[in-house]
């Protein structure tokens, strides 16, 4: 059922961004939308900073007059995806809703920490500087204990020598013994080789509610495309077949790919927006993309495709 009314709610939104005109003037720090030139200003900074994003045409029979043919949407590709949603533990501590008029449509910001993270940091800093000086004590103890180590190394280097020497340790058992014991990787705690899923990210621009919105397709270790129930197991519970939803790409002949619904993108970044004011401080435009991408991450917490934690505002 909710299938249907999700394909009801997609022709009618189709219809809508048909007849709705494109956004002339800029309403960003108003209202959080953007418009095309700001959509493709906002592009170019993201794909300059973390050039593992770049632009794409897409099908030329689909390209929007209002997008350079060349800038009709951003993408990445091959984001590795190893852990299931069901696998990631949040307590309640470390999670924050950002409000919305609709308590249905709520983000859930996972990656907030309170306050209380702050003081204790400052009592580790307080540890650290109190122990200094027992620590280099313990250093001081530890070379002389390191250099007691190679002297028996030397010992017993020597000792292997003589065998070997005398006949009583052929060279294959030398190497048997110095070989040194392969580490084994891409395990997990039961021993097993982890399968890591890969995922292509695009944003386009939508014109009806003219703010990104994101797309994204899976794929297997073995680059198989994902089916849409596994593809569900990557992304939060509170959103799937809600906010995230299988529509057409508009810029791609493609079968429907999964897609984070627009609707609370814009009222989400005048939400940042005036946070970031507030506080004294002024959000370019040009960072809308690099902010849009945190706080997708709360829809997809297992895809790791946020490399911007450095920036700052």
């Amino acid at each position: 059922m909710q299938n249907v009314i999700n394909s009801v709610k997609g022709t009618a939104l189709a219809v809508g961004e048909y007849l709705t005109p494109v956004l002339k003037e800029s309403k960003f720090k108003e209202t959080g939308v953007l418009t095309p030139e700001e959509f493709i200003a906002a592009g170019d900074h993201l794909v300059h900073h973390c050039p593992t994003w770049q632009w794409a045409g897409g099908d030329e029979s689909k390209a929007k007059s209002y997008l350079p043919k060349n800038k009709q949407f951003l993408i990445t590709r091959n984001v590795p995806c190893s852990r299931r949603y069901e696998q990631m533990e949040y307590s309640r501590e470390m999670e924050k809703l950002i409000e919305s008029d609709d308590a249905d449509n709520g983000w859930i910001d996972t990656h907030h920490y309170d306050k209380e993270m702050s003081s204790v940091e400052n009592k580790v800093s307080e540890m650290t500087l109190e122990s200094t000086k027992a620590e280099s004590m313990e250093e001081a103890a530890l070379k002389d204990n390191c250099d007691d180590d190679e002297d028996e190394d030397d010992e017993e280097a020597a000792d292997m020598e003589e065998f070997e020497e005398s006949g009583m340790l052929e060279d294959d058992q030398v190497a048997k013994v110095i070989e040194p014991v392969e580490l084994k990787k891409n395990l997990d705690e039961d021993g097993e080789i982890v399968r890591t899923r890969t995922y292509d990210l695009h944003i386009t621009y939508d014109k009806y509610y003219q703010t990104p919105r994101l797309w994204l397709t899976g794929y297997n270790e073995k680059r198989e495309p994902l089916t849409v129930d596994e593809l569900y197991e990557d992304i939060s519970k509170d959103y799937v077949q809600k906010t995230v939803t299988m529509e057409t790409h508009p810029h791609l002949s493609v079968p429907k790919m999964a897609s984070v619904h627009p609707c609370r993108h814009a009222e989400v970044m005048k939400s940042i927006i005036e946070t970031v004011m507030e506080g004294g401080g002024e959000l370019g435009v040009h960072m809308y993309l690099i902010i849009f991408l945190k706080f997708m991450q709360s829809v997809i917490p297992t895809v790791e495709y946020d490399y911007t934690q450095n920036f700052t505002m």
